[in-house]
């Protein structure tokens, strides 16, 4: 990843819109919609945000790995749906964390639950912050002292790989280019490429059950796990890895899809793969949708498992060759 995250919505700040490029997907909306051309909005600084001030202030004990700092409060404030970025373009950061905890392992994180805990602290698990569902949105009422957004983005390492079971065991907090960038060396991937995956962790896909791109086989991230360890406000939770298992419920399963509800996983060990070595794709056009979609049905019912096949309508189409 280049560049600095932006506060307030999608992507880096080096890879924004330049003037040229913000009037043309205006002309395009216009067209689309059959209104006139919409003019953008300059987006807010840093600088002209009004945030609250910070309601707690960290323990000395845990003061290391917690920030104040308003560039981190105002990036933990909203996920990525359309509603977020709307509220972040207008500038309205009206509930940002009150810290923003960056632990280095699980310990790290134990301390800093038990001390949410006990001093009536809300902690919201943070991943890459590509939630569209509000759940890292620190709005939690009253019954709280305050909030701590915490990011795991320091636990980003791949630990250990199994190249003989093909399987690595994994840290939460590394995004979705990093992970793939340890497991090139050893000719493998995890396969796993959700619309998110530049900006989201390994943590986040088995949090809210992601599921990826590549979605002719394998695409939700419970096929690839073979064990979860997670930090929960009563201890460790750790599953078993074992190759496959018909002893009654799985115990995964009560993390993945959980939303950090029940607790904030730390690294888990995932199924890989060995790299493909050949890629080909091909576009094909129909004449009307329902032929595509008929096309569509016959390859995902075929066996055949390609990586991918995606079906667009003509204006999706439209707006991709533009």
């Amino acid at each position: 990843m280049t560049g600095r995250r932006s506060f307030w919505g999608w992507g880096t700040t080096d890879a924004a819109l330049d003037p040229s490029e913000q009037e043309r997907i205006a002309g395009t909306v216009g067209e689309l919609f059959g209104i006139p051309t919409p003019t953008a909005d300059p987006p807010p600084r840093l600088e002209d945000l009004d945030l609250r001030e910070s309601r707690i202030s960290a323990p000395a004990a845990l003061a290391d790995l917690m920030t104040a700092d308003r560039f981190e409060r105002a990036s933990h404030t909203y996920g990525k749906s359309f509603r977020d970025i709307v509220r972040g373009l207008a500038a309205e950061f009206p509930h940002p964390p009150d810290l923003v905890a960056l632990p280095r392992d699980a310990d790290d994180v134990a301390r800093i639950l038990d001390w949410c805990s006990d001093s009536a602290v809300a902690a919201i698990p943070y991943g890459g912050g590509s939630s569209v569902v509000g759940g890292v949105e620190p709005l939690v009422g009253d019954a709280y002292a305050g909030t701590v957004s915490l990011d795991l983005r320091r636990l980003g390492r791949v630990l250990e790989v199994d190249g003989e079971s093909r399987a690595a065991r994994i840290q939460a907090g590394v995004y979705g280019p990093a992970l793939e960038d340890q497991l090139r060396p050893h000719d493998l991937t995890l396969r796993h490429y959700p619309q998110s995956f530049e900006f989201s962790t390994l943590g986040g896909w088995i949090a809210t059950r992601g599921g990826g791109h590549y979605a002719t086989l394998h695409t939700h991230i419970d096929d690839f796990v073979e064990n979860i360890t997670a930090v929960t406000p009563r201890g460790l939770f750790e599953t078993r890895r074992v190759p496959g298992s018909g002893a009654g419920p799985s115990p995964d399963r009560l993390m993945i899809g959980s939303e950090g509800a029940l607790g904030v996983i730390t690294e888990a060990w995932m199924r890989v793969m060995d790299r493909p070595r050949f890629r080909a794709r091909a576009s094909v056009r129909f004449t009307d949708f329902t032929a595509g979609a008929a096309a569509a049905r016959a390859l995902a019912q075929s066996g055949l498992h390609p990586t991918n096949c995606r079906l667009l309508d003509a204006t999706e189409a439209a707006i991709a060759r533009r």
